[in-house]
């Protein structure tokens, strides 16, 4: 295919890919503080690990949707703000219109902590009212799921996909330390630890067990020091290998099948049996 992004296809590429199939991946993203690298590295990576997915089961992305619910790093001026309400609402808008137009199976993917408060909800919702089982991946659930040790490699996997996206040249070099960047782990958990809904939050998922805000946006994350073009390539190929080697573990194709028999299982069993009194 000339491209899996929806948005870069014509009517007509569009038309023909849903003629054999209705797979689409849904990247998820966020607009927040993230120490040296740029605001849209949480974005960015899912997008690429969608566009593997989606290029191991055949199946296309919706892209371009970088504007939901942050977390506590609003306190940072360039991060961008939207509630968890207005984001499952949009999406849910998002869903339906997909559905309509021919993609039954729709994932969507998110590389940001709090995006569950937003996606998962969204999901159960949408099934409830239409009967159609979409899917929710969770990158750090995910990998988890196959044994990947995600946190060692997540900035490589993240400077990783900007290059398989053609804009490596946006992650900067050489960012000084500063109110937003640290490149010391201690000095961002020492931060973290000025925050007393941390002592909290351990007793549900990320941002689900209090509403706080980061003491200063530096905790947020603590990146690779990249002084060099070479150093910066080298961190993207290590990314972009790490990438590859979790979509494989994820056995791509086995997923889309399995949501494609939790469809068929609801149409064949579940509202014949149930559907005179299910929501909806």
């Amino acid at each position: 295919m000339r491209t899996r992004f929806l948005s870069k296809m014509t009517n007509g590429e569009a038309e023909q890919y849903l003629n054999r199939n209705d797979i689409i991946y849904v990247p998820v993203g966020v607009t927040e503080t993230h120490g040296a690298l740029p605001l849209d590295a949480e974005t960015v990576l899912a997008e690429a690990v969608a566009y593997t997915m989606a290029e191991a089961s055949d199946g296309l992305v919706l892209h371009n949707l970088p504007y939901f619910f942050p977390g506590g790093t609003i306190v940072a001026r360039g991060t961008i703000q939207m509630s968890v309400k207005d984001g499952m609402s949009y999406l849910d808008k998002i869903a339906k219109s997909l559905l309509n137009q021919g993609f039954r199976r729709q994932i969507y993917i998110t590389a940001h902590g709090p995006a569950y408060l937003t996606v998962s909800g969204m999901a159960r919702d949408f099934f409830d009212e239409t009967k159609v089982p979409i899917l929710y991946m969770d990158l750090l659930k995910a990998a988890e799921s196959v044994n990947f040790d995600l946190i060692d490699r997540f900035h490589d996997m993240t400077i990783g996909a900007y290059k398989m996206l053609g804009r490596l040249e946006d992650v900067p070099l050489n960012e000084p330390e500063s109110h937003s960047v640290t490149y010391d782990v201690q000095h961002m958990l020492a931060g973290m630890n000025k925050n007393p809904g941390n002592r909290l939050g351990k007793y549900a998922y990320q941002s689900g067990a209090v509403g706080s805000y980061f003491y200063e946006p530096s905790d947020h994350m603590a990146t690779p020091l990249l002084q060099t073009p070479e150093e910066r390539e080298a961190h993207a190929d290590a990314g972009i290998q790490a990438i590859h080697e979790l979509i494989q573990a994820l056995d791509m194709p086995n997923i889309v099948d399995s949501l494609r028999q939790v469809d068929d299982y609801t149409k064949e069993t579940i509202l014949p049996k149930y559907g005179t009194h299910l929501p909806g």
